[in-house]
């Protein structure tokens, strides 16, 4: 019978250590390296699997989601740490890359890691 003990998740990447400094560094995450890469490791004790790929392509979609209870104050606070958020050319967007659910869905912004993949802020 199948039954998962422990499920987690994980993505590439192509530079090693770029990851492990912006997610320390930057996101302010713990990082611990693991072998095979290294573990993110969340307040609650989930671990997330970041492995290196020598020809890692970024995902077209977001892999990685952070809740926050302030949007807005968690988008200034990366930005004044030089991350840059994607912003849409529509009137849900706001310049700083903030996204208004407008009833469809939570506000959000989008940003990238140093190896292109998609992570995103939602206001909780």
């Amino acid at each position: 019978m199948f039954s998962p003990d422990r499920p987690f998740t994980g993505f590439s990447v192509d530079d090693l250590d770029a990851a492990a400094s912006f997610y320390e560094s930057t996101i302010g995450l713990p990082v611990e390296r693991v072998p095979a890469g290294l573990e993110l490791i969340f307040a609650t004790g989930m671990r997330h699997f970041v492995y290196p790929k020598e020809n890692h392509e970024p995902a077209t979609f977001t892999v990685l989601n952070f809740v926050v209870d302030d949007l807005a104050a968690a988008v200034d606070d990366l930005a004044a740490k030089g991350v840059d958020f994607h912003t849409y050319d529509d009137e849900n967007t706001d310049a700083r890359g903030i996204h208004a659910g407008g009833g469809y869905g939570p506000d959000i912004a989008w940003f990238k890691d140093p190896a292109g993949n998609v992570l995103s802020l939602i206001q909780s």
